[in-house]
């Protein structure tokens, strides 16, 4: 997987005085728990959908939409360590979800199982 934040435009700026704490937090924290922490924000972007906001939606259908495209280039890196086999059925997941994601209506609901799902196993 990777680490890069799919949400660049989210992040907390170094100047604002919440960033020592969050600093600290992801000290404490393990690459895989930080990944998870990407899917947690991306079910918090498809939660925020209560709303009804049509740029809501489009927003969190593209924000998970570059998480599992992000996801998918992870697994196909020759380079992964994970076993071939979990690789090929983690991009099936990513495809799945990439292409719900590119629906006129996605599916939020599966979306968001995926990414918990995927949540909870890193955090593990």
């Amino acid at each position: 997987m990777t680490t890069e934040t799919p949400f660049p435009d989210r992040a907390v700026a170094p100047s604002q005085p919440a960033s020592a704490g969050a600093a600290a937090y992801r000290r404490r924290l393990s690459s895989k728990q930080m990944e998870a922490e990407v899917f947690a924000r991306a079910n918090r972007s498809i939660r925020e959908l209560e709303s009804g906001s049509p740029l809501a939606r489009a927003r969190a259908a593209v924000d998970n939409r570059r998480l599992w495209s992000a996801v998918h280039g992870a697994v196909l890196d020759p380079a992964n360590g994970l076993p071939v086999a979990l690789r090929a059925q983690i991009a099936g997941v990513a495809l799945a979800v990439i292409r719900e994601c590119e629906q006129p209506e996605p599916d939020f609901g599966f979306v968001q199982d995926m990414n918990e799902h995927f949540a909870t196993a890193l955090w593990r």
